[in-house]
This record gives structure tokens, sequence and C-alpha cells, in this order.
């Protein structure tokens, strides 16, 4: 294993993340905190409690898992993209490192950042909901295991792309809209049986389910569905990075 290689990579990426701190780092948190202030404080101080709950501490994690699917996949989606776009990619492709080091230096680099990111929003939700961790050892797991999974999903996408407009595509037009219909703002068991059924189907609704568990010890399907269901798209993401390297698809063409 080189670890000066993966060291590298691991800090160039990151230090362009300190060269765009607003970019990368306050403004999704401005983002995030005015979601507070609308749902959690303006719209959640009329609200009834769900599952026990107030609704402005309910959502904390659906926003934090917003913030962190979004986060992750855009900033491994770019960090890959850049190298394939001023060609410097050959140059990594040609250095003496091996295909693991390198997706370990980019998506590692990405999914820090977007763990950052997350642990940021959850300690500016403080200031404007009150709520408690139940299980502080699965909320860190989940997050690590978020964050690492749709980094890889990132990078692949920043593989695949060959434009700045497809960096964006299937964040804000896929990923987006299922985190708002996969009970970042309620609980799934609030709509009619057949919806409910339906939203099953929705890939999101397993990770805001279970990282909501960690918090407060409520979710609307089974824990264990949740791990095992990111565990599985995990394992997919590696599997479509390694067929890519392997056969060299959008990166020696």
């Amino acid at each position: 294993m080189n670890i000066y290689a993966i060291r590298a990579i691991y800090q160039f990426e990151l230090e362009r993340t300190w060269r765009t701190l607003m970019q990368s780092i306050a403004s999704p948190v401005i983002s995030t905190s005015l979601y507070f202030v609308v749902f959690g404080s303006a719209i959640g101080s009329r609200m009834i409690e769900i599952d026990g709950i107030s609704y402005g501490a309910f959502i904390v994690p659906g926003l934090i898992m917003l913030a962190l699917l979004t986060e992750s996949i855009s900033n491994a989606a770019f960090g890959i993209y850049m190298p394939k776009f001023s060609g410097t990619i050959y140059e990594i492709l040609s250095a003496p490192i091996s295909y693991v080091e390198i997706v370990i230096g980019y998506v590692g680099a990405a999914a820090t950042k977007s763990i950052i990111l997350g642990l940021l929003i959850l300690a500016t939700a403080r200031f404007f909901v009150s709520f408690e961790i139940a299980h502080p050892l699965w909320m860190i797991i989940f997050l690590v295991l978020t964050a690492v999974t749709f980094s890889l999903f990132g990078f692949i996408i920043g593989i695949w792309a060959d434009g700045f407009e497809k960096l964006q595509i299937i964040p804000l037009m896929i990923i987006t809209p299922l985190t708002f219909l996969g009970g970042s703002f309620y609980s799934i068991s609030m709509l009619p049986p057949l919806w409910q059924k339906i939203t099953l189907f929705n890939p999101v609704v397993y990770l805001i389910s279970g990282f909501r568990w960690s918090f407060y010890d409520v979710a609307d399907v089974n824990v264990a569905i949740s791990v095992g269901m990111t565990l599985v798209f995990l394992v997919i993401c590696l599997t479509v990075v390694w067929w890519v390297f392997k056969t060299g698809a959008r990166l020696k063409s």
C-alpha cells in the first residue's frame, strides 16, 4: 500500500476545500440553518409531536442526511472530474499507484469533508432545537457509512460525466427529491397505506430511518434492514468502481 500516494491525493483534495471554505462548508451550513429557522421554529412550533418528538428535533437527522448525501456526491464527483477535465488523470493513472489507492485518496477526502459538514450541522442544530442522541456510536457509524457509500457513488458520477452540467444532474434531479420524499420532514407512517408501500422503494428512506433511530430510538423501518440496504448499495458502488478501472471505461477513452 502506497501511503504517500494516498496522503498526497487526500491532502490535495482537503486543501481545495479550505481554499473554497465559503462554498464547501459555510454555504451548506447556512442553508441548513434556514431550514431549522423555517421548519423547526416557524412551522414546527405550530405542529404536533411526531412519535413523541418535537417537530424541530424530528427533522434534524433528515436535514443532516440531506446535506450529507448531496455533499458526498458533489465532492467526490468534482474531485475526480477535474483531473479528467484538465488531462492530469493520465499522470495519475501512469503513476506507480494502484487503483485501490486512487479510490481511497479521492473517496476518503470526499467522505471526510462530508462527515465534517454533518458534524457542523449537528452542532448548529443545537442553537435552534433541543435534542438528545440515544445511540451516539450508531449515529457515527451511520454517518461514516453513508458518507463513504455516497462518496463512492459521486466518484462514479465524476467518471461518467463528460461535462460540468452532468455533475449536477443526479444530485439535483434524483438524490435531492428522493431525500425530500424519503421522510426528511415527516414519518412515512403519516402517509396513506398505498403511499407507505410505494415509499419503501425509495432507498433513501432506509438511510434516514436508521439515522433517525440512532437519535431518538424510533424508526419507520427495521434498523437491521437500514444497515443492510446501505451495505448493499456500498457493495454495488464498489463493484462498479472495480469494473470501471478494470475496463478503463470513461477513464482511458
